[in-house]
């Protein structure tokens, strides 16, 4: 791994814009940490007379069960000997809600997860370690709480800080009831979220100024929340700014579907990539697919091998392939169903899309609790407490460990060369080679065969004596690969 501080940065011209992307990105194996319900260390005092939630009880929109910052110090060891070299926190800055997107102080940690000095102190464990951190940036909106919209609200129109806001009826009602207006332009008709005016100067200043001081107080890069919603010659500035400061920075965009408008343009390194997320999860369900949760830009329907790998080439080709390396590979996350809801609990098909996420370029990003089998389905149910004090479901840790290995002995160029096929409905055969022409007649330098099936083999052909069992069984006297299996040959 790269260690980190260094200048790894590679520089590229695309499309008339300068490209700067790091590199260490390539190589590293996120694990996403929604903070309150992560690990609660009893070190905070600020907690100490207050009453939360108790620890594992329902994950409710509202109510905080006191998951903090010192607690994922406490959890290094264990990341760490997962494989994990880069942690993605969701909203650590000061909030009223548990999922803290409702900021109201940008440069202070909430005081319930310890505070400034929690962070630094987790900044600092995390870099001798040769470990990484992103932080989630909600520069869309803020809260009612914020300090330039509470002025609004005590001054009206007399505040000079109107024009921070999207205002277009006075006076403002910050609660209104349902036949009420608020007054002002909120993120999804939320009135607890208002939207910034980000074609006003201090606006764009305040915000990019709170993305540079926590560069300098040493994070690796930013997740930037609902992007799509703001301008884009905002993220042009920010861009800018931000790379001055550290070429090597991050900057990951939630952009769901195609982001060719972000990356393309080189606003961006990569995106939050949901669609090799939800197109992994459907091909490796089949029939089994949880179908309950209903997101246009999360579809989830069963499809054959073919129509998966359609997602996976039309995905891959939007981009060049230094964004692919650094997209934000995942398979669930705070906002969707757990892998494992969607998997209706098969254990199996969870850790043939742990493999295929694994294979992929980009940086594989584990949701936190997926390893101990944390299945919670759509929002806020996703968000369980880790069960660090009860009996785990299921202990997938040394499987990820294995996969961890994996990856480090396939080095980015190989990966970029794999070539997927269709075996029938149910099988994928997946070969790497240099010249990128082999065939099933060949030998290629590496391959992969995959069976989703429940029930059935699949014949496969072993191309070398060297082989691993990453899934299920393979026997080895007929070459047939058992039901959903995954053996690689090297």
């Amino acid at each position: 791994m790269l260690a980190v501080g260094t200048n790894s940065a590679k520089v590229i011209q695309q499309n008339n814009f300068d490209l700067t992307t790091p590199e260490w990105v390539a190589n590293s194996v996120v694990y996403q940490i929604f903070p309150d319900r992560f690990r609660r260390s009893g070190r905070v005092e600020e907690q100490s007379p207050l009453t939360l939630r108790e620890w594992g009880s329902d994950p409710k929109t509202q109510g905080f069960h006191g998951g903090d910052l010192y607690g994922v110090i406490d959890s290094l060891d264990y990341l760490e000997s997962l494989g994990v070299n880069c942690i993605y926190l969701n909203p650590v800055f000061s909030s009223t809600a548990n999922h803290r997107y409702h900021t109201y102080d940008y440069f202070k940690v909430d005081p319930l997860l310890g505070g400034n000095l929690a962070l630094q102190s987790l900044i600092e464990s995390l870099h001798q370690r040769q470990m990484r951190i992103i932080l989630d940036g909600v520069f869309n909106h803020c809260s009612r709480g914020f300090w330039p919209f509470n002025h609004l609200l005590e001054n009206g129109q007399d505040s000079p800080y109107k024009d921070w806001f999207h205002i277009y009826k006075w006076p403002l009602c910050p609660y209104p009831n349902d036949r009420e207006d608020c007054g002002y332009g909120c993120w999804w008709n939320d009135p607890a979220l208002p939207k910034f005016n980000h074609h006003h100067p201090p606006v764009r200043d305040y915000l990019i100024r709170v993305a540079c001081y926590w560069i300098e107080q040493g994070i690796d890069g930013w997740r930037l929340d609902v992007p799509d919603e703001l301008p884009i010659d905002f993220w042009v500035e920010f861009r800018q700014k931000v790379k001055s400061l550290s070429p090597d920075i991050w900057i990951v965009g939630e952009v769901w579907g195609d982001a060719r408008p972000w990356l393309n343009r080189s606003l961006f390194d990569g995106v939050m990539n949901y669609r090799l997320g939800w197109s992994t999860l459907c091909w490796v369900a089949g029939s089994n697919l949880n179908k309950t949760y209903t997101n246009p830009s999360y579809p989830l329907r069963s499809f054959d091998s073919q129509e998966f790998l359609d997602v996976l080439k039309t995905t891959s080709e939007w981009y060049s392939s230094e964004i692919n390396r650094c997209q934000f590979n995942l398979l669930d996350s705070h906002d969707v169903p757990r892998a494992l809801n969607t998997l209706k609990g098969d254990l199996y098909s969870l850790k043939i899309a742990l493999f295929m996420l694994f294979l992929y370029p980009g940086a594989p990003c584990i949701y936190y609790g997926t390893e101990v089998g944390l299945q919670g389905g759509e929002e806020p149910a996703c968000r369980e407490s880790f069960p660090w004090d009860k009996p785990w479901d299921l202990d997938l840790r040394e499987y990820i460990q294995s996969l961890c290995r994996l990856r480090e002995i396939l080095p980015v160029s190989l990966r970029e060369s794999m070539q997927w096929e269709s075996i029938g409905v149910d099988g994928l055969f997946i070969y790497s080679d240099t010249e990128k022409n082999s065939s099933l007649s060949q030998k290629p330098s590496l391959s992969i065969w995959i069976n989703r099936n429940r029930s059935s083999s699949l014949q496969i052909k072993q191309l070398s004596s060297n082989y691993q069992v990453i899934v299920g069984t393979f026997q080895v006297s007929h070459s047939l690969l058992s039901p959903q299996s995954a053996v690689i040959f090297f």
